[in-house]
């Protein structure tokens, strides 16, 4: 199932980038990126919850992307022409057209009501989305001609997307439990199924359904125990570091004897066999400098595009800055890789130029970004043996460790 997402992942990073970018080179540039880099690819190869996540959070946005674009054609449809054809900007159908029931947007809450069903952690992004969409409409009403755009957006799209996300999520989160739901509660069913029966009968909460009451005390649990969880773990990170993959994780490991499970029989001495959870070490660094564009375009330029990247990229990375004593591993950020393919992307058509731009200007953008993009297609290719744990003699292993931290 994870290799089915991942590999799905990569085209639907592809539609996303073509509507966002309104580009299809850089639209599938990005999912071009995605499909080679390391994180992503063995966290596709490997039962771990992070990469069906990253999925369900690509979809919900690809799904906001689209609603965007549905809801600006609607209100640029109800705008008056004047006398000579030309759709103008006007204030009263800005604040008072209904946008209608907005599928897309409905849809993306079910998207995150399955994120949040697959780790909690989803939470932080439905928020920062559900905050992010709000935003889109203020900027299209403005555009459309609103005087004040907050205001017609809390008359007319505060509560369509309320409606869409917050009780939609909580209705698929509750329905991905109904195995144990559904469970016994005599004490052979799931994991604290029988709780409201037993430990807690009374209170003030008797009124709800049995089941409801023994699922909030299990989450509870689970809650405090991964909050107060900081037992020591070689392969455990800081976030800070996630960025420039300063901590992988070796998923496996064997040093193999010349001649066998693969090792050569003219090694000379032993082989190495791994698979770390890595990514493309050229691609992550160029996404450190992608995404101080993508924040210099945000908040210089107020472009859009930059803004959603850099919110997608914000809500799956910095909450874990509140939890940085806990024990916590890089391979939590696969969950932003495609956030950050579309911030390379995006830097990527800079570098291009503009439409328009001379001669000159385009070749040597064309040079230099070609030379990036191959510069990662080779780094993903020289990495490949640590991402697939192909036997490779311990010195070809050794170079591959360019940090002290990845061993």
């Amino acid at each position: 199932m994870t290799a089915l997402l991942g590999t799905l992942s990569v085209l639907l990073l592809c539609r996303i980038g073509r509507r966002l970018f309104r580009s299809t080179f850089l639209g599938c540039l990005a999912g071009a990126l995605m499909a080679v880099d390391g994180l992503h690819f063995v966290m596709s190869r490997t039962s771990l919850l992070d990469g069906v996540l990253m999925f369900f959070v690509l979809a919900a946005f690809g799904c906001l992307v689209v609603d965007r674009d549905r809801a600006r054609a609607r209100l640029a449809a109800a705008l008056p022409a004047d006398a000579d054809g030309v759709v103008r900007p006007d204030a009263h159908t800005a604040e008072t057209t209904r946008l209608g029931p907005r599928p897309w947007r409905w849809l993306a809450g079910l998207m995150l009501g399955l994120a949040l069903g697959t780790k909690w952690n989803a939470l932080y992004v439905m928020a920062a989305f559900c905050v992010m969409a709000v935003l889109w409409d203020v900027g299209s009403r403005r555009v459309a001609g609103a005087r004040r755009p907050y205001a017609a957006v809390l008359r007319r799209d505060t509560g369509i997307t309320f409606l869409a996300t917050v009780p939609v999520a909580v209705a698929t989160y509750l329905v991905s439990w109904t195995g144990w739901i559904l469970s016994p509660a005599n004490g052979s069913g799931g994991y604290f199924r029988n709780w409201a029966a037993t430990d807690g009968k009374g209170g003030h909460w008797t009124w709800l359904p049995d089941w409801l009451r023994s699922l909030w005390h299990y989450e509870h649990e689970v809650y405090e125990f991964h909050v107060g969880l900081s037992s020591p773990h070689q392969y455990q990170s800081n976030p800070w570091s996630w960025l420039v993959a300063g901590r992988p994780v070796s998923y496996f490991y064997e040093s193999p004897s010349p001649g066998k499970d693969g090792c050569p029989a003219d090694a000379g001495e032993k082989c190495a066999r791994e698979v770390l959870a890595l990514g493309t070490p050229l691609l992550w660094w160029a996404a450190c400098f992608a995404v101080l564009y993508v924040l210099w375009r945000w908040l210089f330029r107020r472009d859009w595009r930059a803004g959603a990247i850099a919110c997608g990229i914000a809500a799956g990375w910095l909450p874990w800055m509140m939890y940085q004593e806990r024990t916590i591993f890089y391979f939590y950020a696969v969950v932003f890789v495609p956030f950050l393919c579309l911030a390379v992307a995006m830097m990527i058509g800079a570098i291009l130029g503009p439409p328009g731009s001379g001669e000159r200007r385009r070749v040597v953008g064309a040079a230099g970004a070609g030379v990036l993009v191959l510069l990662i297609a080779w780094n993903f290719i020289y990495f490949w043996p640590l991402y697939t744990g192909t036997a490779i003699p311990i010195d070809d292993w050794r170079s591959r460790m360019w940090l002290d931290t990845w061993v």
